[in-house]
């Protein structure tokens, strides 16, 4: 089964990809076989679906859903570079999370991500390096932004 027929199974579609407002950047930048993507946030129509710190505003399911959200924007913006989800591997990803004081669990906020992608391309291509840190802020109050790197294998 295809990375989109699974994305189908599961009863999920890319969005519309859609720049911040009044941000000057790429997307993505390839170089070689690596394709660098830029932060991404749980977004929709260049506006946020949800705003606020994770431990205060959010709970944990929250957050790994607005992470879950981050993947299939970052998977969108793979899509517009690539015309085509399957010939990746992931790398690394680098997870930024709002987070009230003493809110600690940034990696478990980050498996929203993680998950998606193992299950949308198995382990071999799927489960990747990565980092999760807590942040004071994020832009637009968002409560999650995810940048990673894919490796173009096919």
């Amino acid at each position: 089964m295809s990375v989109e027929e699974r994305l189908a199974s599961l009863g999920l579609q890319l969005p519309r990809i859609s720049p911040p407002p009044s941000v000057q950047m790429r997307f993505a930048r390839r170089s070689g076989n690596l394709l660098y993507l830029s932060g991404n946030g749980p977004m929709r129509d260049g506006r946020p679906v949800l705003v606020g710190k994770l431990g205060r505003e959010l709970s944990l399911e929250q957050g790994y859903q607005a992470a879950r959200l981050t993947a299939l924007n970052l998977l969108a913006v793979i899509k517009a570079e690539l015309g085509d989800l399957e010939p990746i591997r992931f790398v690394k990803s680098l997870g930024f999370v709002n987070s009230a004081p003493g809110f600690n669990q940034q990696p478990a906020v980050l498996n929203g991500f993680a998950d998606l992608i193992v299950e949308l391309y198995g382990e071999e291509r799927g489960l990747h390096a990565r980092s999760a840190v807590g942040m004071a802020e994020l832009p637009w109050d968002i409560p999650v932004e995810i940048e990673t790197i894919v490796e173009i294998v096919g």
